[in-house]
């Protein structure tokens, strides 16, 4: 994600240890850090240096002037599209703790000040409040663009989005509905945020059939899924990786523009992996894939971007045609969205896999704060991954065995017996 997570590692070692420093003494500490930390950090290989801006995909995206292009990382396309909607619908509004000065990480700058304190405005510091009266407004017409400071604290507000949000449309018989919400809420580890301020919940909500979840990748693809987000007839949550707020940075259409809900996008072509993330990740992918190219490896990137509804079709595509899958998150690995799609993978392209398919995600533990260099998957976690599916083979694992066997019992024409062969497929013990 652009962090030196070599360096990060040392402090954090050093800071444990000047805190043990009165129970050590000045030599034993600096052996410690000049072996230790040599060996584990120093000597690995160098941050891979990458232009990760990307160019206007002119195929998806259509815009009506093409020159006016204005350079923006995610929190300055953030505020252009909540700008772009305030301005196109009165009916819009935007609220949340601290919004009205521009927010903690200073998404809504500007934004009161040009639309007024009817429409851009604080909250007391409840979540659960602030989604509450999202609900309210939605229902009553309005179209509500809350925002969840971290999405750690989001948790108070789930009970209204999965019970009241979600469900409004069903349980009204479609006299009433939420559609009208999108809540942003910043997500993801920053590189020092800890439990509190590091988490990745969007799993949490996969379970409830209405909401839909949206995580983009950089300033181009914030502007235009967050005004398609705004837009769209249902409550969408908008994760916004926080770690690529400033860091990311693209030439972005001025203009107003959208790119569609639940549609996944395919950033490499390749033939023998395909490799799977959303947010930030996709910046661990592109350096693992680079990686790989070294070793010969052709990698197929896809972004996600909707995570609910996922693009079930173009993952299909891409692994029936590489016959291997990798996929990473931020979030823990068990019952996370790499779960989900590996099961549905495993449904509809059993037949075409030459590996199992490979998840690369969080740890099944509270999000760490020292450690958290190594609980975040990485490209050197990744290109290990990517290695172990190239080289995995079938046929040293399986054993056929084919079997005649004979069924009188079935209803057929005539009482021939009837010869069915049965293949066996039994796993070699290791």
């Amino acid at each position: 994600t652009g962090i030196n997570a070599e360096y990060m590692g040392i402090q954090s070692i050093k800071r444990m240890l000047k805190m043990l420093g009165s129970k050590f003494s000045r030599g034993i500490i600096q052996n410690f850090l000049r072996t230790t930390t040599g060996r584990c950090f120093s000597h690995g290989p160098p941050p891979l240096q990458m232009d990760f801006s990307e160019k206007v995909n002119t195929n998806e995206i259509k815009l009506k002037d093409p020159t006016k292009m204005k350079k923006m990382n995610i929190c300055q396309a953030v505020n252009n599209a909540l700008d772009i909607a305030l301005a196109s619908d009165s009916n819009t509004f935007v609220f949340g703790e601290d919004v009205k000065f521009g927010g903690v990480f200073r998404c809504t700058v500007g934004l009161n000040e040009k639309h007024g304190t009817d429409r851009v405005f604080n909250t007391p510091l409840s979540e659960q409040g602030i989604i509450g009266f999202s609900v309210g407004l939605a229902a009553a017409g309005g179209i509500p663009i809350p925002e969840i400071q971290f999405s750690d604290y989001i948790f108070p507000a789930f009970d209204q989005f999965v019970n009241e949000a979600a469900k409004y449309r069903y349980r009204t018989n479609g006299q009433f509905h939420a559609g009208g919400i999108t809540c942003r809420a910043s997500y993801g580890a920053v590189g020092h945020g800890g439990h509190y301020h590091s988490q990745a919940p969007e799993a949490s909500f996969m379970h409830a059939a209405g909401l839909s979840i949206v995580i983009p990748r950089n300033p181009i693809q914030t502007k235009g899924l967050l005004l398609s987000s705004i837009r769209t007839p249902d409550p969408i949550i908008f994760f916004e990786p926080k770690i690529l707020y400033r860091m990311s940075e693209d030439m972005v259409p001025e203009e107003d523009y959208t790119i569609p809900i639940g549609k996944a996008e395919v950033l490499q072509e390749g033939k023998d992996i395909t490799l799977l993330g959303y947010g930030a990740s996709i910046r661990q992918l592109k350096m693992a894939a680079k990686m790989g190219e070294e070793k010969g490896i052709s990698s197929e990137i896809i972004d996600l971007r909707t995570i609910l509804p996922y693009d079930i079709e173009t993952i299909e595509k891409s692994v029936k045609k590489t016959g291997r899958l990798l996929i990473t998150h931020e979030g823990p690995v068990t019952s996370g969205v790499g779960a989900e799609i590996s099961a549905k993978v495993q449904e509809r392209c059993f037949l075409h896999m030459h590996a199992p398919i490979k998840r690369v995600c969080g740890y099944d533990t509270p999000f760490p704060f020292v450690y958290e260099p190594f609980y975040l998957p990485n490209r050197f976690k990744l290109f290990d991954a990517m290695l172990e599916l190239m080289e995995f083979q079938i046929q040293n694992h399986l054993t056929i065995h084919s079997y005649p066997v004979s069924y009188t019992h079935l209803t057929l024409p005539t009482s021939d017996l009837v010869q069915i062969s049965v293949v066996a497929v039994s796993l070699k013990k290791k």
